[in-house]
């Protein structure tokens, strides 16, 4: 039988075929830990561990997966975001780091306050709602998804989590009736903001599984949800409410210009830790 050890080095050796090698080595890891339910300690001190034929059999059936450019998440069926496990399939995107920078911001800006009502559109597997709401004082959090198979998995992470989230399963070029104009202080979105011709750019694991209704706008409208957006935001927002968006980093200025248009006091675009133009912040 083969040991933990032994297993490990075999997967890494079958994924730096198609994964660089940090990597590979992130995904043996991760793999290992959710089959063999052990944290990094434990695996380190049971190297010598043999395996039963059944996890090996799950093990390989995960590996040829991967070597499909099936994203690791999908795979094991989570994803980790802002200290959340959350549960993740091919109805959701798969949280990114650069979408907990923008809860982060969020969080920094408002944790003091109490009360809070929160308003996430394109919700999608319910990272953000979720996150604001465990990490904020909050009366009422509400996330908006038109994705059926999507507000799915964002109802279960919520429940795992026993965060009250109200759930609006709509189309945000509607009107949003549930909610009073001028009662939300927060409002964030992460929309769809990938354009179609930069899908050349992607990789297989991200263009062949996730979901493209989450990822591509048009080419010749790359701002249509930013538009509809700030447009319900300057009405749902109370005054001094704040709208925090993700963006792409071609359309930072762009993006603000169709918030002050809008009717928004002050936009102004946030970078990521890599200095990339990633997020708007607005105030009404």
């Amino acid at each position: 039988m083969a040991t933990i050890q032994q297993t490990a080095q075999t997967i890494k050796q079958q994924l730096i075929a198609i994964y660089p090698e940090p990597e590979a080595g992130a995904m043996v890891q991760q793999v290992l830990e959710h089959v063999l339910q052990q944290n990094r300690v434990q695996l380190s001190l049971n190297q010598l561990q043999e395996l039963t034929i059944a996890q090996q059999e799950q093990l390989q059936t995960i590996v040829e997966r991967l070597l499909n450019h099936e994203p690791l998440q999908y795979v094991i069926g989570v994803a980790h975001f802002y200290g959340l496990e959350l549960e993740v399939n091919k109805n959701v995107l798969i949280p990114r780091p650069e979408t907990e920078e923008l809860v982060d911001m969020v969080i920094k800006e408002h944790r003091n306050q109490q009360n809070l009502r929160i308003l996430d559109i394109c919700a999608g597997s319910g990272c953000i709602p979720i996150a604001l709401a465990e990490n904020l004082h909050t009366e009422a959090v509400y996330g908006l998804e038109l994705s059926e198979g999507a507000l799915e998995v964002a109802k279960a992470n919520a429940a795992n989590y026993s965060q009250p989230i109200n759930w609006l399963h709509q189309d945000i070029f509607e009107d949003v009736q549930t909610i009073a104009p001028a009662s939300l202080d927060i409002i964030t979105s992460n929309p769809p903001y990938v354009l179609e011709e930069e899908q050349h750019q992607m990789r297989a694991n991200v263009l062949e599984f996730e979901p493209h209704l989450a990822l591509f706008v048009p080419d010749t409208d790359p701002l249509k949800f930013y538009k509809r957006i700030a447009i319900v935001g300057y009405s749902l927002l109370k005054p001094g409410g704040k709208l925090y968006f993700e963006i792409n980093e071609r359309y930072g200025f762009e993006t603000c210009e169709v918030l002050l248009l809008a009717g928004f006091s002050e936009a102004k675009v946030v970078q990521d830790l890599f200095g990339k133009d990633r997020m708007v912040r607005a105030v009404k």
